[in-house]
């Protein structure tokens, strides 16, 4: 019998083999990140791209609340991604306090490439599984991102990374 099964504390178990799945993927996807041309970001730098994307516009607060980071952090953080030429601060048309972040077209091109490097790492993992298992992973994987996404939610209620009815195709 699987660790991951049995009867006993099975929400326990099940939360071991995610993260036991979530650990391999990001050795996948950081075998393939090294060979991307546009170079490497931190596992913290692509949050930041990802959460920007969803919501282009956003603010260094709303950002922090999304990638758990406190405000001089993010601030930094920020920096480092507008000197790498990843991401553009621009004023906020509503308030002259605050400021708008948003993808370069350089940070949307690396956020492409990275997908294409994810993808490509998993589809070889997938393309070995049967395809009952393949459905019964699908099913899950949505139940899953409709529950993280909705557990996920920023200050103003919304879902800080909503859920897309395409989560393969569109996933980062």
């Amino acid at each position: 019998m699987s660790r991951f099964t049995g009867p006993s504390r099975p929400r326990e178990q099940l939360s071991e083999a995610v993260c036991a799945a979530s650990e391999l993927l990001e050795v996948l996807w950081g075998r393939g990140q090294d060979a991307a041309p546009s170079g490497t970001v931190s596992p913290s730098q692509l949050r930041a791209l990802l959460v920007i994307e969803k919501h282009e516009g956003t603010n260094l607060r709303a950002l922090g609340d999304a990638i758990g980071s406190r405000p001089p952090s993010v601030s930094r953080l920020c920096d480092r991604m507008e000197a790498m030429g990843l991401v553009e601060r621009c004023p906020s048309p509503t308030s002259r306090r605050e400021v708008e972040l948003r993808l370069s077209p350089r940070g949307r091109a690396l956020l492409e490439e990275h997908r294409a490097i994810r993808m490509d790492e998993v589809a070889a993992v997938l393309a070995v599984m049967e395809p009952a298992s393949l459905k019964a992973l699908s099913e899950g994987l949505a139940a899953f991102q409709e529950a993280a996404a909705a557990e996920l939610r920023g200050s103003d209620g919304r879902p800080l990374l909503e859920h897309d009815p395409h989560p393969i195709a569109d996933s980062a």
